[in-house]
């Protein structure tokens, strides 16, 4: 399965400030939430959407009077664009099972998501139970939760296989632990002419284009410290200088190119055997298989982290229950059912993607001995890590990206005091 952030995902983060002013909860007099028929929005994703349909028609024959409509996120230019417009027309759904955590800000700023912690009495215990630490990373600001952790797509190293033996290199099991270890495989890849390049994350200005280099391998090197913590940015640290001082050499070394791909700018390099090496959730098998070999592994890291303590980036869509719902305890109640390990299991065999899960690999234990592929991934799912929940999360990218433009992506330039500069800049947007 393809499963990828869409640039206009956190473009429309930003845009959508519009104030709500009429968003009623439709609940009952007493503020309690209510029982009664409601409607939700799924992916337009086709194993998304059978997994969906299936849910929904379990739920309905046992609760005639809560029946659960449901379709797919109507077209526009992205989902979020829509469930935006849908906030300020005060017509969304319920719930919406394709929730990017990068939107989140905004849709609360709109004043559209439900404060699940305040509204629902087992809403923090339910969901630490199911998601365990992955919650602490998808808080608001204010400490309360407005999203429901839900699947997520933890990212790895793929390696073509046919390019390593080329190369003279150990195609079952390369050494790729460390920088140090990617350098120098890149550095042989590139003097055998076995691949055009070592790697080749997407190259263009736009700024979610960080979470195909930067992110996922500063998240595997810090130990899963987000791109912001506390209101101040984390990459000047020594973990942060060192994954982008990495970089650097691998665009200075010409193992990485500094222009855009002119096919598919996420899978299309390695999946076309231009790239010996890519950066890829599970989705990638469905990219790859039939056109290159593979094999996968974690992260790389400086130190060479092992592996069962090595994060990664999570690529996760969640659930957010809205504000304008009439019926919002049936809402809550048909997410907690969604979700339930039985659900979960049908969700991973239908569509390929993980459910955010503490317990993942004993709910997953079936289809992964089916599927042994994705064993690493379900091991790294408790150790995958989102984007921060901030407002102005565009600015906060784009201001790094700018500086990655400045000093990574030319191969030369002071890592230090343009990222130090970028640094203050984005503390001084998240203050403002």
């Amino acid at each position: 399965m393809r499963r990828f952030p869409r640039a206009t995902g956190l473009a429309a983060a930003a845009a959508l400030v519009l104030p709500l002013s009429a968003c009623g909860s439709g609940d009952a007099a007493s503020g309690k939430p209510t029982s009664g028929p409601i409607d939700i929005w799924y992916s337009t994703n086709e194993q998304e959407q059978a997994w969906a349909k299936a849910t929904v028609a379990a739920w309905n024959a046992e609760h005639t009077k809560e029946k659960v409509t449901a379709k797919a996120v109507p077209s526009g230019k992205s989902t979020e664009d829509v469930i935006g417009a849908a906030i300020t027309a005060g017509n969304t759904p319920c719930l919406v099972y394709n929730t990017a955590p990068a939107a989140v800000a905004a849709f609360q700023k709109q004043g559209g998501l439900v404060n699940l912690s305040d509204t629902f009495g087992d809403a923090e215990s339910f969901i630490k139970k199911r998601s365990g630490g992955a919650v602490d990373g998808l808080r608001s600001p204010d400490g309360k939760l407005y999203q429901v952790p839900w699947k997520t797509n933890p990212f790895m190293l793929y390696y073509n296989k046919d390019v390593f033996k080329k190369a003279g290199l150990d195609a079952e099991n390369p050494k790729l632990n460390t920088y140090d270890d990617v350098l120098a495989v890149a550095k042989k890849i590139k003097s055998s002419k076995a691949a055009k390049f070592a790697l080749y994350p997407p190259a263009t200005s736009d700024y979610t284009n960080a979470l195909f280099d930067f992110y996922p391998l500063y998240l595997a090197n810090s130990g899963g410290k987000q791109l912001v913590k506390d209101k101040k940015a984390t990459f000047t640290s020594r973990a942060g200088r060192q994954t982008l001082g990495f970089w650097q050499q691998m665009y200075a070394g010409g193992y990485s190119s500094p222009e855009a791909y002119s096919g598919d700018m996420w899978a299309g390099p390695f999946a076309d055997g231009v790239a010996a090496m890519g950066i890829a959730g599970p989705w990638g098998k469905g990219q790859f298989d039939g056109k290159v070999k593979y094999g996968v592994l974690p992260l790389p890291t400086a130190a060479g982290i092992p592996a069962d303590k090595t994060s990664t980036f999570a690529d996760s869509k969640n659930v957010g229950l809205f504000t304008s719902c009439e019926h919002k305890q049936t809402a809550w109640e048909f997410t907690k059912f969604s979700m339930s390990a039985k659900n979960d299991a049908a969700l991973l065999e239908e569509t390929g993607q993980f459910p955010t899960r503490s317990d993942v690999a004993a709910v997953a234990g079936g289809y992964l001995k089916d599927n042994p592929f994705y064993q690493p991934f379900a091991d790294a799912v408790p150790r995958a890590v989102d984007v921060p929940n901030i407002a102005g999360s565009t600015e906060v990218w784009k201001t790094f990206r700018t500086a990655w433009e400045d000093a990574v992506l030319p191969g030369k330039g002071d890592v230090k005091s343009t990222f130090d500069k970028a640094a203050q800049q984005i503390d001084d947007q998240i203050v403002g």
